[in-house]
């Protein structure tokens, strides 16, 4: 029985009702094409099954059509943090109906870092890279710039930087929770934090100790790497200090659990003898006992973003700077009135 012949260019040019010139338009990333005609274009393309012949596409545009995601943290904690999860599905969203590849690479920051990105450029392997994690005056923006890569920088980077970017206010959480925890009667609140090198990290940190301030309480801050074992670590010294704190917020759901594992195994009752809240708001939480109260963000929307912003850029879009909507607390069984505070 003779096969089906896949779909073409004039199918979907068809399928929208627009011309084949338009649909290479669209299929290509270029610009000239209005948004709802794009959006047509690619539902047509979607709902006949075509796809793209990026050998040809490359050989006709000089572009790879791959986008690259490095990320410079251990596997172990990429392995474990859903965050990351959330942020390639987001990006996969987009890029799988656009015709795009995402390479992911996994390097240590420093050298081997600089390593990946100068492969990725020099064997043409991506045409651009999210920059995620952006840390003090990060070096990654003038070598990606240097190199000649398109870029979009998950937050807005404390060095000059000619990309666009992704942001969201997450200090914003941080401080809804401290606000949440005092209103509780909370005066001995500490803060699990991710690493001060890191822009998001030092940001939260700053919320806390800002809000706690604001509350009258003395901030009490211990750096991490993120890390489940890190955070662990953190829980153990806290709660071992004479003067314990009565809650803990933690900088995401991964430390959080670990925290509360540790907690329950020292024998104090979450909320009952502490209190603790995560963030990121990820779906291991809603279903530990008891439920966490974490700090709402959408790692999927973020990855959404960021790849419709990295795929304007490589239309010719002008630089933007896009900011998602503030990050809510969704509160649940792990916060209660501190031990002291009256209840009911």
């Amino acid at each position: 029985m003779a096969q089906t012949p896949p779909p073409t260019i004039a199918d979907v040019a068809r399928r929208a009702g627009v011309s084949k010139g338009l649909v290479s338009f669209a299929l290509n990333d270029r610009p000239g094409v209005a948004p709802d005609t794009r959006r047509r274009i690619l539902e047509a393309a979607s709902d006949l099954g075509w796809t793209p012949n990026l050998r040809a596409r490359s050989l006709s545009t000089g572009r790879s059509f791959a986008c690259g995601l490095v990320v410079g943290r251990s596997t172990d904690v990429i392995a474990a943090d859903p965050f990351f999860h959330s942020l390639i599905a987001g990006l996969e969203d987009v890029f799988a109906t656009s015709g795009q590849v995402l390479v992911l690479a996994v390097a240590t920051p420093g050298r081997q870092e600089a390593a990946t990105y100068r492969s990725l450029a020099g064997d043409r392997r991506v045409d651009g890279v999210v920059l995620t994690d952006l840390r003090a005056g990060d070096e990654r923006i003038a070598l990606v710039q240097g190199l000649g890569l398109a870029a979009v920088t998950l937050g807005r980077p404390d060095v000059d930087s000619p990309f666009s970017s992704v942001s969201v206010d997450d200090g914003a959480g941080i401080r809804r929770a401290v606000e949440h925890l005092a209103r509780l009667g909370h005066r001995r609140i500490a803060h699990v934090a991710g690493p001060s090198t890191m822009l998001h990290g030092q940001r939260r940190s700053d919320a806390f100790s800002s809000s706690a301030a604001e509350a009258g309480l003395e901030p009490i801050v211990v750096a991490t790497d993120f890390s489940a074992a890190e955070g662990a670590e953190a829980t153990r010294r806290l709660l071992a200090a004479e003067d314990r704190p009565t809650a803990i917020v933690y900088s995401n759901d991964h430390m959080a659990v670990a925290g509360l594992g540790v907690a329950q195994r020292l024998g104090l009752r979450v909320p009952d003898d502490l209190s603790i809240t995560g963030f990121d708001d990820t779906d291991l939480g809603r279903h530990l006992h008891p439920a966490l109260t974490s700090v709402a963000t959408d790692a999927r929307a973020w990855g959404r973003a960021a790849a419709q912003a990295l795929l304007d850029t490589l239309s010719g879009a002008p630089e933007s700077h896009i900011h998602l909507a503030e990050p809510t607390l969704v509160v649940r069984e792990s916060t209660g009135p501190a031990p002291d505070h009256p209840r009911g």
